[in-house]
Order: structure tokens, then sequence, then C-alpha cells
């Protein structure tokens, strides 16, 4: 899988040529999506997302679908690649899970507006709070959504400590879901190739 740092129809794999590629590098795709996932308390997954992890999206959307047709090839582009990191940012998939449903249902309704209350907290620098699902809106006044994409938007100077080898915490300052937690430094270093 070749990183271009933008997405085309061009530059995506024909499907005979990604079921190939798959077969021999899917193992290395879900390591890459495992270290950049960081455990959020017990119940909030934040799934970093990265050019790697959103090609492979787009690529197992394409396959499974059986989609060859650019019409299609774009549409599949246009939902997921505003999702790569832009260099100054963080961009992840925010997971809440409850394996028990009765559960779940109740937790969402406690826990709207959670996706607006994560934060970043770089080493020496004020926290930033996510922004949350900027293409569409995820809750209603009754719960939030299982699922989230969030931006965390970083200075120079963040960008720059980051790079350094700053500590990084990941935190949620909900009523509902206090939680902080380190991130790991494998994980922060693999974020830290998305900071120019």
């Amino acid at each position: 899988m070749q990183l271009t740092g933008h997405i085309t129809p061009d530059n995506l794999m024909s499907l005979e040529a990604y079921t190939k590629f798959r077969k021999a590098h899917k193992a290395d795709i879900m390591a890459h999506r495992k270290l950049r996932s960081v455990l959020l308390g017990e119940h909030i997954n934040l799934q970093f997302e990265s050019e790697t992890t959103i090609r492979y999206q787009i690529q197992e959307m394409l396959r499974i679908e059986k989609v060859f047709e650019e019409e299609g090839i774009v549409q599949e582009i246009e939902a997921y690649a505003p999702l790569v990191p832009e260099g100054s940012n963080w961009k992840a998939t925010m997971m809440i899970e409850y394996p028990d449903i009765n559960e779940r249902k109740r937790e969402l309704a406690r826990l709207i507006g959670v996706e607006d209350r994560l934060f970043v907290e770089v080493e020496g620098q004020a926290r930033v709070y996510a922004i949350a699902d900027e293409d569409l809106d995820r809750e209603n006044d009754e719960k939030t959504s299982a699922v989230h994409f969030v931006r965390f938007e970083l200075t120079p100077a963040m960008c720059a400590a980051v790079k350094a080898g700053g500590h990084v915490k990941l935190g949620c300052d909900h009523t509902n879901y206090p939680a902080h937690v380190s991130i790991g430094a494998e994980t922060l270093a693999s974020l830290a190739g998305d900071l120019k």
C-alpha cells in the first residue's frame, strides 16, 4: 500500500491487486490499527486514523461492495478521506463500547455530549478539546451515538513538543465519564509521525 499524502482513484489498487495485497498484509494493517488505538476508561476506544488506516478502509469497502467504477470509488474516497490527519491534527474514530445492549442504551443517554468533552494535553501546553462530528450531528435529545469522528487541532508548539518526545494525556471531563490516560510511547511515536 503506497502512501502518497493524497488518496485518489488513480493511486488506489485495483480489486485484483488489493486482494493479493490483503492476503499478504492484513496482519500488518491490523497491528498498525491496534498500535493507534487508545482505551480511555473502560468504555471509550479511540482509533487514531492515518493514511494507512483510511486507505485500508476505502479498499475494504470497494472490495466488499465490489465497486470498480470511478463514480463509486470517488464516493468512498469522499466519505473516508476527510479522516486522514493533515499535519497539524489527529483524527480519530471514537467508539463507545458497552457489550450489554440495555447498559449501552442507558449509558448512551447519560453520555450526551461526551464527544465534545474529549481532550488531549501535551506536556507544557494548554488542553485542546475535540472538534466532533464535522460531517453530521450524531446525537439527539435522548442519546448520543456509539460512534463519533473527532479531530484534535494542535498548535505548532504542541506539534514540536510531541515530536521532541513530550508526554501526552488523552482525557474526558464529561460529568458521567471522567477519565484520562497517558498515551503510550509506541502509540505516541506513531501519532507523532502524523505531525509536520
